[in-house]
């Protein structure tokens, strides 16, 4: 039977998926949904790879092997285009993290489930906890590296484009409801905080990784300096 907190976490998530609205024109058939969101995707991949100053029209519809037409149809100027394009990136990205929530939360409560009270047991516990968080990067680094440049051209971009503004912070109540509530089953007295701390580090970890290359990851330092936070929040 799943846990309250698995619950509160992955129903945030559901509830940020659904309530992303979207400025362009609705799409009236299956097949133009397709076609729209196609078109969204292209965007998407102009961003990452050159960047959202390289979105235009004709560059979308080139990419996304459609008729110039159908992005005129669809999106009457180039801001609605990059505003539905982070949209879309913030819906998928809610849909993912409710199941990442669902997934994990339950394995942590087996992991404080098995704390015996002793100064040793809470070490591990932290230990094992910073190891999770780097290997965490690492696999956002090798396997999903187009979505943290996506992250990090979204974040770039709403400082320019206050329509952005609410998504930014939907995408931020995804990661930190999550998080605040792993530090509930630790026990911490400070969950939102330390969730905003944690959080922190790992978005700085992913830049660092980003800027030198994942073959350059020092993981060494990476892990005591979340050892060294973790033992912080667990009193160590």
């Amino acid at each position: 039977m799943p846990n309250p907190v698995q619950e509160s976490a992955t129903h945030v998530a559901n509830a940020v998926a659904e309530s992303v609205q979207y400025h362009g024109r609705k799409a009236s058939r299956h097949g133009s949904e397709q076609r729209r969101q196609a078109i969204l995707d292209a965007a998407m991949r102009i961003i990452v790879r050159d960047g959202v100053r390289a979105v235009r029209h004709r560059a979308v519809a080139a990419e996304a092997e459609v008729p110039l037409s159908a992005t005129t149809y669809y999106f009457k100027d180039i801001n609605d285009l990059i505003t539905d394009t982070f949209a879309l990136f913030v819906e998928r990205s809610a849909v993912h993290m409710a199941k990442v929530w669902s997934s994990t939360q339950g394995l942590l409560q087996q992991q404080v489930g098995r704390l015996d009270g002793s100064v040793e047991a809470r070490r591990r516990l932290a230990n094992e906890i910073a190891g999770l968080a780097v290997e965490y990067v690492r696999d956002q680094l090798v396997e999903h590296r187009d979505h943290l440049l996506a992250k990090q051209a979204f974040h770039q971009e709403a400082l320019l484009n206050p329509r952005l503004h609410g998504l930014v912070r939907a995408y931020q109540k995804i990661l930190l409801q999550g998080v605040n509530q792993f530090f509930e089953v630790l026990g911490s007295q400070q969950p939102e905080q330390d969730a905003k701390l944690l959080t922190s580090i790992i978005v700085r970890m992913e830049y660092q990784g980003l800027l030198d290359g994942v073959e350059h990851l020092d993981k060494e330092d990476m892990l005591a300096n979340l050892k060294r936070y973790m033992h912080l929040v667990l009193g160590l």
